[in-house]
């Protein structure tokens, strides 16, 4: 049989340095000399040779482009039985050992092919290498034999284990596409992300870097969006937990100066500021108020407030919530004096405002022309003026604060057209006094306005104290006549009995309101708008008695200390719900009263200890949701007729023919005249 094609004969694979020629192979080794020993028992057929011996020995590489002695690696040799760590050929039986290699007599070839009893393996002609692939159908194994078939055209013994190298590149690239994929909010991609990860950790190589993968992560993307600092002089950016940290930092300053350690005492004695820690700790009980530290440092903010302004009396109204920022609100009472000279400074600028007004009018009076349009007849109602300091719903000053540690800010005094505004829309706060607010229908102010007149709301519903705590004075003894509606003044009962907690749990009738109730107006005191002063009766006598309008009705509202069990319910919905602050140790618990009308607004009350507190947005609650009010009708037109309506301009045509008219008509009437003088003529002859 010929030599396949492209492969060596078997004499070219015979070890170069074997020093036997070709003439010496057709005569054989001698006895005990040839290359195939009887091997012991127990021992391969191949250990008998020292490394570099023996008949196989390795091809050179480039004999045929491979490297027949290659290491298989493992789970790819050719037979089911070679496995990691052994021998291709695995010791065989005595049997077919002495079968196999039996001993060559001299002058015998030891490649020629053996008897097909006398052997076991089928040798093509002519003799291949042992590692070279067989002729088909003539390959190591028998058809019976693991193995058998793998050299046949079209097998491949790794097909079940190594994919197809196209698909595996394709999905390569597409999971690298999907890594590239840039965001649309940073721009940058995931791949990108995760090799400066990779870097930084290979540069850095810190302890248990898996634990820390979420810090590495964050620091890459921060690097990316550093400010670019000026290599002349850096920039100091302080983060906002440093910057929180220098506004509390001077809240725990103390006063500097000489003669601070002399002065604790009297201060300690008359000072007007609140326990605010003692409160927290009661309305922690009662499941409401801010957090402990939150309340310690608003204690040395109205503690900084106390020490600026001529404060008499000061306590924490409270907190409203803003989509940007907070306000921390602060209820306090000027003393007496300090608050009038403020006042009439206002005025005296506001008249003097005025009085500079009335004279540029009178000069532009003068000047304007006798021929004026007509003046519109349309009188707006009249404003309902503001009640003063220390009276209705201006009877305390609050001052404000985003953050303790930042300025105290006053609020400005409410007016009614304010509150009146403020009942008829809803808006959330922002935590900037100078916001607008755009509202219909339109407010009158901005936002220091709009959260002064919820203040005022919300404490004239949620202000409330144990029945019998406050009294009326003996002052206003005579004032009961008129129904009690016009007191606005109560003071301390030193006779207070003290009411039990299970008592004012019980029952609403033991609570009462120290607040004056707003009235419609937006007063608490209500006041005849179109009342005139004594010289404008005098001056419109005479109008008043050819139109006499309607006097408004007066408004009359629950007089002050009213209990809370005659408040009106929301759609069967109590006013108030009262509760222990635990039902574990009633005999320890405090009374805690919620405000279902303005949800946030807390009270408490134990023994002669008692409080007000209101954490919220700042909104009533409405049991349908909120709808603006519409805009108002628009108003008739004037009725249509020929009269008033308005003709179209005519056309050019239009105009001759009616030119074209004229014309004949004066032609006819200049010939009546002729005619007429004519006549007259002929009769004088």
């Amino acid at each position: 049989m010929a030599d396949p094609p492209g492969e060596p004969s078997p004499e070219a694979q015979a070890p170069p340095d074997s020093g036997q020629s070709s003439e010496h192979l057709g005569q054989g080794p001698a006895p005990g000399q040839g290359p195939y020993q009887p091997p012991e028992i127990g021992q391969l057929p191949y250990d008998l040779y020292e490394p570099g011996q023996g008949p196989f020995q390795p091809r050179q590489p480039g004999q045929d482009g491979q490297t027949p002695d290659q290491p298989r690696q493992p789970g790819q040799s050719a037979s089911e039985a070679h496995q990691l760590g052994q021998r291709p050929y695995q010791p065989l039986s005595q049997e077919l050992r002495q079968s196999i290699y039996q001993p060559h007599t001299p002058g015998q070839d030891p490649y020629q092919p053996q008897k097909p009893r006398e052997s076991l393996y089928q040798q093509p002609e002519p003799m291949l290498g042992p590692y070279q692939p067989f002729v088909p159908e003539h390959g190591p194994y028998q058809p019976h034999e693991p193995g058998y078939g793998l050299y046949q055209p079209g097998y491949g013994p790794y097909e079940d284990e190594i994919p197809d190298p196209q698909p595996r590149a394709l999905a390569i690239q597409n999971a690298k596409a999907y890594l590239m994929k840039s965001s649309t909010k940073s721009g940058l991609n995931l791949y990108d992300h995760l090799a400066c990860m990779l870097t930084k950790i290979l540069d850095e190589r810190p302890i248990n870097a898996v634990d820390i993968i979420e810090n590495i992560s964050k620091d890459v993307k921060w690097s990316q969006f550093q400010k670019k600092m000026d290599t002349l002089r850096d920039e100091n950016e302080m983060l906002p937990t440093f910057e929180l940290a220098e506004k509390y930092k001077a809240l725990f300053l103390k006063g500097t100066g000489e003669g601070g350690d002399q002065e604790p005492e009297e201060e300690i004695v008359n000072t007007p500021l609140p326990n605010v820690m003692e409160t927290a700790f009661y309305f922690e009980q009662a499941g409401a108020g801010l957090s402990m530290d939150e309340n310690y440092h608003i204690f040395l903010a109205l503690k900084q407030l106390v020490s600026t302004q001529p404060i008499q009396t000061c306590r924490l109204w409270g907190k409203i919530l803003g989509l940007e920022m907070n306000y921390i609100v602060a209820e306090v009472e000027y003393r007496e004096g300090e608050e009038e000279e403020e006042t009439e400074e206002e005025e005296v600028i506001d008249e003097g405002g005025k009085e500079g007004s009335e004279g540029k009018d009178e000069d532009e009076d003068e000047e304007k022309e006798e021929d004026e349009p007509p003046k519109s007849t349309y009188k707006p109602p009249p404003v309902v003026p503001k009640e003063e300091n220390r009276t209705g719903a201006n009877k305390f000053i609050y001052f404000v604060c985003n953050e303790p540690g930042k300025p105290w800010v006053k609020l400005p005094p409410v007016t009614p057209a304010q509150i009146v505004a403020a009942r008829k829309i809803k808006k959330f706060f922002t935590g900037r006094l100078d916001a607008p607010i755009v509202s219909y229908p339109p407010f009158p102010g901005n936002e220091a306005n709009y959260l002064r007149a919820q203040i005022a709301r919300i404490s004239a519903g949620t202000q409330i104290s144990p029945l019998g705590f406050y009294q009326f004075g003996e002052e206003e003894g005579d004032e009961e006549e008129e129904g009690g509606a016009g007191r606005d003044t109560y003071e301390e009962n030193p006779d207070f009995e003290v009411i039990g907690v299970m008592e004012l749990v019980d029952s609403l009738s033991n609570w009462v309101h120290h607040m004056q109730n707003i009235l419609m107006q937006g007063r608490c005191v209500w006041i005849n708008p179109s009342q005139k002063s004594e010289e404008e009766e005098e001056e419109g006598e005479e109008e008043e008695k050819a139109e006499e309008p309607d006097e408004p009705q007066p408004e009359v509202g629950p007089p002050l200390l009213t209990p809370l069990s005659e408040d009106a319910e929301i759609q069967n919905i109590p006013p108030w719900t009262s509760q222990l602050s635990t039902n574990l140790v009633p005999q320890y618990a405090i009374a805690v009263l919620q405000s279902n009308l303005w949800p946030g607004a807390y009270s408490f009350a134990i023994g002669k200890r008692f409080d007000n507190i209101y954490v919220g947005w700042g909104h009533k609650y409405s049991p349908e949701n909120y709808t603006p009010s519409m805009p108002a009708p628009v108003q008739t037109e004037y009725p249509s007729g020929p009269e008033i309506t308005e003709m179209n301009d005519p056309t050019v045509e239009e105009e001759q023919a009616l030119k074209a008219a004229q014309e004949e008509v004066l032609a006819a009437a200049e010939e009546m005249d002729e005619m007429e003088e004519e006549e007259d003529e002929d009769e004088d002859d």
